[in-house]
Order: structure tokens, then C-alpha cells, then sequence
């Protein structure tokens, strides 16, 4: 329905020979204001041929006619059925112009149009019917009136056209985001992509961020990204964080995607084909959930930097049992010996033997490293030179994340 607009009725009162006279001329001005609007604005020379011209035109002679009626009738009459009717079709045609793609300039330019070429024939006809010259100033500024708000009520139906088409698409695109983040097939994808009028990218960089964080940060980056905030798959629903879905952040780009969260307490994925971003999302989820120090409270963690942590991590049972048995004959002694060990274990493997780079990482000297690598191989004998053992204590020690790990 439209919504309210200011409709004032007329307080002059036409004599009833003169709205005769201008009601007979009412087809031929709506056919007058029909040409001069597709002459005189352009968005309307093609639209308003043939039959959609004769529909105009009619409606032109109805909304006239609908003012001929107030015009006319006894004082507190009201507007009557027909009147109403010219301002629904009025609300009509401000929301089919929205939906058509036009601009509300285009139909108010037709407004002004039509105001002046039908002031023109009907007030030539009002005075050759007798009207008054003394009242013939009032009533222009009364058909002027009866116009503005006929247009003031198309552009009440253009606004909410353009509202309600802004909140279908924009519930078209959070769909999207949700449709990627769950995996959706092909199919589904490319038709939800055509449903929110968006273009895939070449690839998409799946971005956790906390929701207080997206606003900043979402303005900083490619006007296609898309967001998901409800319904975040594998995170639980108290956690207040959002997914950012940001196209084609690959390459070069990805340092400036880098730039734009790197304040933002942010977990960036891989960039990957747009319609695996699921891939992306679960990266960052994972690199999330490993819990990495960081360098300030809101610093960002990149992905690509800890692929060996989420490798390590991606059968936590497995990786617990092979720790558990890679480390065994350092349970055979004491728990401080065992730390010392296990530090001079991980740094002879990140080192390759070198005894000086050993005791300069661990701040002691070359002979303590000596006498630590002779109880090592006390406890594993000729494993130490094996491949396979070497491979394990590496992968258990997580060499890159510390001893602890």
C-alpha cells in the first residue's frame, strides 16, 4: 500500500459548464501530454509507443478527469473512488519505474512535462467555457498541486520498490554466503549466484573475523565480498564471529587483503576456486582452533604460515599416539632430564647435528651438547641414524613449534 502522502482538496469549485468543456477535451490533451513527454524526455520516446502509449495516454485522461471530479464536487464530498484510484495507479507506477530500472529523474521530468502541456490545453478550454480570468491564477496553482502530489506518490512507490528489491537481494546474497560456506554443489551454487546478481570471481579467501570487526574491515576490501554471520558452519553459535568471502585475494593481492585485517584479530584461509571456498573456511576454522600465540590481541594469523601446525594437527588420536611412542625412552629418566633432552632432541633435528648452531640456540656450550647428545644415544642406540626415526621425532617435536608442543 502507499504510504501516506499530503492530498489536499481543491477549495475552488469549477462551474459545471466549464468542467464539461475541459472533460471534452480530455482525450486529445492525455494525447498532447503522451507526446511531449516522449519528445522531451528520452527514457520515455521508446517505452510509450504503441499499445503501452495508449495505456498512458488513458491513464493521463483518468488522473485529469480524477481532478476534474474533485474540482467539481460539493465541498466535503472528498476525493471519491475515482480520485483514489488515480493515486494507487500513481504508487503503481513509481514502483513498475523502480523494477524497470529507471530513475525517479526520468518520471518526475514526465510529470513536469505533462503539468505544463495539460495547464496549456485545459485552461484554454476553462476560459473559452467562461471561466473567470479572475480565477483562472488559482486554478493553475491547483492543477499544479494535483500533479505534485500524484508524482510525490510515484516516488513513495519508487522508494519502497527499491527498498523491498534491496532486501531481496541482499537476503539472496547472505544466502549465497551460506549456500559456499556449506559446500553446496555446482548447480546450486551458480543458481544462488544468479539469484543475488553477483559474479563469481576466479577464487574466494575465506576470512574469520569477530562480528564487531566486519564493518571496518568489510569497507577496506573488494565491494563483491560477502558476508555470513548466522548459520557459521563447525563454530558454535555463541562464538560472535563472522565469514568474510573476499574475491579474487590471491597472488600480489593477498598482501593487501593482509593489510586491510591485520589489526582485526583475524584467521585468513587459502585463496581457492570460488565455488571451494568451503575449503578456505575450514582451513582458518583449523588454524583457529590450534590456538597460536599472537603477537598483540587483535593480530592476524595467516594460514599459509602454519601449514606444518595444521598438518600436525589434522589426526590429533594419531599424532598423539605417534608422539607417545616416538618419546618413549625419554619416560626412563628423570622429568627435568627428560626436558633437556627433549630440548637438545628438537634442536640437533631443526639443526641437522651441528653442535655450535645446537648451543647457540640453547644458550649453552658445545660440550653440554655433546654430553646431552650421548645420553640421547644411550637411550635410543642406532634408531638415531635411522630415516624412518628421524622422520618420527621430527614430526613429533613439531619441529617449528616449540618443545612443549
Amino acid at each position: 500500500m502507499p504510504r501516506a502522502v499530503r492530498r489536499q482538496e481543491p477549495d475552488l469549485r469549477l462551474p459545471p459548464e466549464v468542467t464539461a468543456a475541459m472533460r471534452a477535451e480530455l482525450p486529445q490533451v492525455a494525447e498532447k501530454v503522451v507526446r511531449a513527454v516522449m519528445s522531451e524526455v528520452p527514457s520515455y520516446s521508446e517505452p510509450f509507443q504503441g499499445r503501452m502509449g495508449r495505456t498512458i495516454q488513458s491513464a493521463v485522461a483518468i488522473a485529469l478527469g480524477g481532478f476534474l471530479d474533485l474540482a467539481s464536487a460539493p465541498p466535503g464530498v472528498g476525493m471519491g473512488a475515482r480520485v483514489e484510484s488515480v493515486f494507487e495507479a500513481a504508487y503503481a507506477l513509481g514502483r513498475g519505474e523502480a523494477r524497470s530500472g529507471r530513475t525517479m529523474d526520468a518520471l518526475a521530468s514526465a510529470y513536469r512535462v505533462g503539468a505544463r502541456t495539460a495547464w496549456r490545453d485545459m485552461s484554454e478550454a476553462a476560459v473559452k467555457a467562461g471561466l473567470p480570468a479572475a480565477q483562472m491564477a488559482r486554478f493553475a496553482e491547483l492543477v499544479f498541486d494535483y500533479i505534485d502530489q500524484i508524482s510525490a506518490t510515484s516516488v513513495s512507490g519508487h522508494a519502497d520498490e527499491d527498498a523491498s528489491e534491496a532486501r531481496v537481494r541482499q537476503r539472496n546474497v547472505e544466502r549465497l554466503a551460506i549456500v559456499l560456506l556449506a559446500g553446496d554443489p555446482m548447480e546450486s551454487l551458480l543458481s544462488a549466484a544468479a539469484r543475488a546478481e553477483w559474479t563469481p570471481p576466479q577464487t574466494l579467501t575465506a576470512v574469520i573475523l569477530p562480528e564487531s570487526r566486519v564493518r571496518g574491515t568489510r569497507s577496506q576490501l573488494d565491494e563483491r565480498t560477502l558476508l555470513s554471520v548466522e548459520e557459521l558452519p563447525e563454530l558454535e553459535d555463541d562464538a560472535a564471529l563472522a565469514a568474510l568471502l573476499v574475491p579474487d585475494a590471491d597472488g600480489r593481492r593477498r598482501n593487501a587483503l593482509l593489510r586491510a585485517v591485520h589489526d582485526r584479530g583475524a584467521v585468513v584461509g587459502p585463496p581457492v576456486p570460488w565455488h571451494d571456498v568451503r575449503a578456505s573456511y575450514l582451513r582458518a576454522i583449523r588454524t583457529l582452533a590450534l590456538d597460536l600465540p599472537r603477537q598483540a590481541e587483535l593480530a592476524t594469523l595467516d594460514s599459509e604460515e602454519h601449514l606444518a601446525e595444521l598438518v600436525l594437527t589434522a589426526d590429533a588420536a594419531a599424532y598423539a599416539d605417534l608422539r607417545e611412542r616416538a618419546l618413549a625412552p625419554l619416560t626412563k629418566v628423570r622429568e627435568s632430564t627428560a626436558e633437556k633432552l627433549t630440548e637438545t632432541l628438537r634442536s640437533w633435528l631443526l639443526h641437522h647435528g651441528r653442535r655450535d648452531d645446537i648451543a647457540a640456540e640453547l644458550f649453552v656450550h658445545p660440550q653440554t651438547v655433546r654430553y646431552r647428545m650421548g645420553q640421547l644415544r644411550e637411550l635410543y642406540g642406532d634408531r638415531l641414524d635411522d630415516p624412518r626415526t628421524v622422520l618420527e621425532l621430527t614430526l613429533a617435536l613439531g619441529v617449528g613449534r616449540g618443545p612443549d608442543r
